[in-house]
C-alpha cells in the first residue's frame, strides 16, 4: 500500500470511529456507503477560496452524527478564506506541501501524513504552497447545524507570511 493510500485509509478509519458511536446508538440503521467517484466534485467557491480549488467525497453524519468533511485539493497557490468552525476542524494532508495560519500567527507548513487540528473559534486559513499542489481531508462538527463560519479572503501580503 503507498503512503498516500495508508494516509487516506488512516483518516477514513477515523472518520468512521467519530461517527460509530452516534450510529451504533439507533437500533434499524443501514451501514452505507459511498463509493469513490459515485459523487461529482466540486468547484471551490469564489467567495471562500483563492484559486483553483476542487471539492470531493462529500460526506455529512445523519442523525445525531455532526460530523461532515471531503477531499480538498488545492492547486499551487490556492487556498481558503479565512474562516473559524464552532467545533473545530481536523485536516488530514494527503499530497503535497501546504500551509496553514492562525490569526496572528506565522504560517506553517504542512506535508503528506500530517494531522492538523484547529481548535473551535480559531480564525485560520488553509491552502496550498505557492508553487506545489496539496489536498487534505478534512473533518469538522455541526454545531445548529453549522459546521463554518467564512470570513475575508487571505490577502496577498498574509498569504507571503
Amino acid at each position: 500500500m503507498t503512503r498516500e493510500r495508508t494516509i487516506i485509509a488512516a483518516a477514513i478509519t477515523t472518520a468512521a470511529h467519530l461517527t460509530a458511536t452516534a450510529a451504533f446508538a439507533e437500533s434499524g440503521e443501514q451501514i452505507s456507503v459511498l463509493h469513490a467517484g459515485s459523487q461529482p466534485s466540486s468547484a471551490g467557491a469564489p467567495e471562500t477560496f483563492t484559486g483553483t480549488v476542487r471539492v470531493t467525497s462529500r460526506f455529512k453524519g445523519t442523525g445525531p452524527a455532526r460530523i461532515g468533511g471531503g477531499i480538498v485539493s488545492f492547486d499551487p497557490g490556492a487556498r481558503t478564506a479565512w474562516h473559524s468552525h464552532p467545533l473545530g476542524q481536523t485536516l488530514f494532508v494527503t499530497t503535497g506541501i501546504g500551509l496553514v495560519q492562525h490569526w496572528g500567527g506565522d504560517a506553517q507548513e504542512i506535508k503528506p501524513g500530517d494531522i492538523v487540528w484547529i481548535p473551535p473559534g480559531v480564525k485560520h486559513w488553509h491552502g496550498a504552497a505557492p508553487d506545489v499542489g496539496m489536498s487534505h481531508l478534512a473533518f469538522s462538527e455541526a454545531l445548529d447545524g453549522k459546521a463554518v463560519d467564512w470570513m475575508e479572503h487571505v490577502a496577498a501580503d498574509q498569504y507571503a507570511n
